[in-house]
């Protein structure tokens, strides 16, 4: 006789756990919003990185790679120097707009003093106000 004979009674086995797997099984898409909200949360104080992970549906290496990659972004951001819109405003007071003011040619003033500061050219013209200058000279002191 085999030892693959059917019983007509089985045997009663122990409670066995089976994963039910759902859903495409191809890769996921996360937009930037989620991706921050898991971000910040992880950055919370007392935050556990893998519970975080659990509760947003991933593992918690992505979510180190995550933290990265926004960290990365960040550092190049505060390497560029932000854009600065500037306002033109005429000898009467009035704005003109900035296409207006880059029109006419700049004119040309001989200055007084240059001086070097750090590498950093500074341009003083002979009727420029004091307390400009002095600031100026003393943010260019102050940055490292």
């Amino acid at each position: 006789m085999s030892r693959l004979d059917c019983e007509l009674e089985p045997k009663a086995a122990a409670g066995r756990r089976i994963e039910v797997i759902t859903g495409g099984g191809g890769r996921r898409r996360w937009s930037e919003d989620e991706k921050a909200r898991a971000i910040e949360a992880s950055l919370a104080p007392d935050a556990v990185v893998s519970e975080i992970a659990r509760r947003h549906g991933i593992s918690p290496q992505q979510l180190f790679t995550w933290r990265r990659e926004a960290r990365r972004r960040s550092e190049a951001s505060a390497e560029a120097p932000p854009f600065v819109p500037a306002v033109v405003e005429t000898a009467n007071g009035e704005r003109a707009s900035s296409l207006a003011a880059f029109s006419e040619p700049p004119t040309s003033h001989s200055h007084s003093i240059e001086l070097d500061i750090d590498g950093t050219s500074v341009w003083i013209w002979r009727d420029a106000d004091a307390a400009m200058v002095t600031s100026i000279i003393g943010a260019l002191k102050g940055r490292k």
